[in-house]
């Protein structure tokens, strides 16, 4: 929060001010905003939260001391994503974008579970900078598990399907 007043005793903190920070934190939450900032009569305010990627829902403000329980339950899965990083039949995202199970909404998904695929086939779209980018099955075999949701965002080594 950034105030600019005119003399000494404007600087001093309200309740007044208070309450519209939590009133616009609360829009944040409701609204999926990461940051808002408004001007009125002299006092300029910015709300923002932080959100990391693999956040699985963002928290709200108020909630500071459930801190370790979310970052307890995040370590979960991301160390279930990272033992399958390393299975030999693992294919990882070349880049960062979003990951798309067919070619348009509504069609056929190019691969599901049990489905047998050939080298070069592609196996999902992952777009990056409005590109749509085919992933091509590195190796012959059955589609064992799919690791990544439609539409879901994918960072650069993530796995995103297990052939064997």
């Amino acid at each position: 929060m950034a105030r600019q007043p005119d003399d000494k005793a404007a600087a001093k903190f309200s309740s007044d001010d208070s309450a519209l920070i939590r009133e616009l934190a609360l829009l944040l939450d409701e609204t999926s905003l990461t940051e808002i900032e408004i001007e009125r009569a002299g006092l300029r305010l910015r709300v923002a939260r932080n959100i990391s990627v693999a956040a699985t829902m963002p928290m709200p403000v108020a909630t500071a001391h459930a801190v370790p329980v979310a970052a307890a339950a995040a370590a979960a899965p991301a160390a279930a994503a990272s033992d399958l990083s390393k299975h030999p039949g693992a294919v990882s995202s070349p880049m960062v974008g979003t990951a798309y199970w067919a070619p348009e909404p509504g069609a056929k998904p190019f691969i599901e579970v049990g489905s047998k695929v050939s080298v070069g086939q592609t196996l999902l779209i992952i777009e990056a900078m409005k590109t749509m980018n085919q992933i091509p099955s590195p190796r012959a075999g059955t589609v064992t598990q799919i690791l990544v949701e439609d539409g879901q965002p994918v960072e650069y080594g993530e796995p995103l399907v297990i052939i064997e």
